[in-house]
């Protein structure tokens, strides 16, 4: 592991977008839980989508935390990679209770580099951004997490729905733990609040290599909506 003595951050007082990282390979967004659960298999899943992640040069966007799976995820990638593989985007109101040092500095050798925003709003907003500049394979993965984590997945499953962006978007299903969305996302076809084309929005994986292949191959729903939305 890289020596923790060299700490610094990049903070966005403007909420402006960082510069982006220098290459255009696949680029993906892993929400995931500050908690590291109570099985360990949920630990071990994230240490495992670090190491595909670095076996295929994937970069790495994330919430910034340094506790739980966001941590590990986070740290794992660093070690193997560098800290340019990988960047935390962070609300500054989250500083104290994600960072380990009291000071509010974030050590870039175990954490890679860090944009603090002024709102979860700009926080979403920035890595969604990092995701769309992002090569084939591009796009967004849900680890195990809480209420934080099924929010950003559905966000940015509705924002695919709407046309915003066209990238995958997955759950990395550790031992069941989103079986009951999955169900649901089957009841609401049934029900008819999802068509049938749009219930593939969201796609499964088992494993780590199974998330890189799928967003690799990733198709976009024809049921989408056909929006235009740019600036008139």
């Amino acid at each position: 592991m890289a020596s923790n003595t060299a700490a610094t951050q990049t903070t966005s007082t403007e909420d402006a977008a960082p510069s982006p990282m220098p290459n255009k390979g696949p680029m993906v967004c892993v929400f995931c839980g500050a908690s590291p659960g109570t099985s360990p298999a949920h630990l071990e899943a994230a240490r495992s989508l670090a190491r595909a992640f670095h076996k295929h040069n994937v970069s790495l966007v994330y919430g910034g935390g340094t506790k739980g799976l966001m941590g590990e995820v986070a740290r794992t990638l660093t070690e193997l990679s560098g800290s340019s593989a990988v960047h935390g985007i962070i609300p500054e109101a989250l500083l104290g209770l994600e960072r380990e040092n009291t000071d509010g500095k974030i050590d870039i050798q175990s954490y890679g580099r860090t944009t603090v925003v002024s709102s979860m709003h700009s926080r979403k907003e920035l890595m969604a951004k990092e995701v769309q500049e992002g090569g084939t394979g591009s796009g967004f993965v849900a680890l195990s997490g809480g209420y934080g984590t099924l929010e950003e997945l559905m966000e940015m499953i509705t924002w695919n729905q709407l046309g915003l962006h066209g990238k995958g978007v997955l759950v990395f299903n550790v031992e069941g733990y989103y079986d009951g969305l999955l169900q649901w996302v089957r009841t609401a076809v049934r029900a008819g609040f999802v068509s049938p084309g749009n219930a593939g929005i969201l796609v499964e994986a088992l494993d780590a290599e199974e998330v890189v292949k799928e967003l690799r191959e990733y198709k976009v729903s024809e049921d989408r909506f056909q929006l235009d939305w740019s600036e008139k």
